[in-house]
């Protein structure tokens, strides 16, 4: 980190409209060209990409249109104005539903994330809005690493790399965007039995820096602004080959099952 402390975020400027089977790497790479005070890239930055653009670069994208909802969706839909084929597709991509009631739907998706609606989303979809969503990406790390490594070789430059997307948290109204997918750096920073600023050893501290970070760029990209790409300057992380598993939960220590 700087000696003064300061951390910098910069949206990335002019990222197209995203459809299936574009060079997302290439893309961002231009619009790093672009943008004022990109480049050069450093040793201390991170790139931040949003989980929608990498999502229909990916083709995990599900028309509606094609969608026939079974019974329990239609009838969950109908109670809470919600749309059934929607309900349908978060049903189908559930790996458990954890619980249906006040209009959301929360479930446990492949990759362990337990959130509302699966991670599929109507919103931000480009053309075909209202009857396409979203899916999350399939593998996440993979999806950063390809970008790290398109980064790397037009820039020679070798920055970490997040996927991130807007998730809700228990007890409290809001949302914030999180870490899906990491490459390049570790998601967690273990400062247990480690001195605090008083000496005390601390026994309970785990920093979750890559979603400190996913939440930090979303404060740039703004939900309605076409930006999905920024770069953070300056913040304190640990380069490695982690993943974004090591910071899912392991069933066993939910403590509301």
């Amino acid at each position: 980190m700087p000696a003064d402390g300061a951390v910098r975020i910069l949206a990335l400027d002019g990222i197209p409209e995203i459809r299936r089977g574009d060079d997302l790497a290439g893309a961002i790479g231009d619009a790093i060209d672009r943008t004022p005070d990109a480049l050069p890239l450093t040793d201390r930055d991170v790139v931040v990409v949003t989980q929608k653009i990498v999502s229909k670069a990916e083709g995990a994208v599900v028309d509606l249109t094609t969608i026939v909802p079974g019974e329990e969706a239609v009838a969950f839909a109908a109670r809470y104005d919600r749309d059934p084929r929607q309900v349908q597709v978060v049903l189908d991509q559930a790996v458990r539903v954890v619980r249906m009631a006040n209009g959301v739907v929360i479930t446990e998706t492949p990759h362990g994330f337990v959130c509302a609606n699966g991670g599929v989303d109507a919103s931000n979809v480009g053309p075909g809005s209202g009857s396409i969503v979203t899916l999350l990406p399939r593998d996440p790390d993979a999806s950063a690493a390809g970008i790290r490594a398109g980064i790397r070789a037009r820039f020679g430059r070798d920055v970490p790399v997040i996927v991130s997307d807007s998730f809700g948290r228990p007890w409290r109204w809001g949302i914030v965007d999180v870490a899906i997918g990491v490459s390049g750096l570790l998601p967690l920073e273990d400062l247990r039995g480690m001195p605090d600023a008083d000496g005390r050893v601390m026994h309970a501290t785990v920093r979750a820096v890559a979603d400190e970070l996913a939440s930090a760029a979303e404060l740039a990209f703004g939900k309605s602004t076409g930006r999905p790409v920024a770069i953070i300057r300056g913040a304190s992380f640990m380069r490695g080959e982690g993943s974004i598993r090591d910071v899912v939960m392991a069933r066993e220590f939910d403590l509301f099952p």
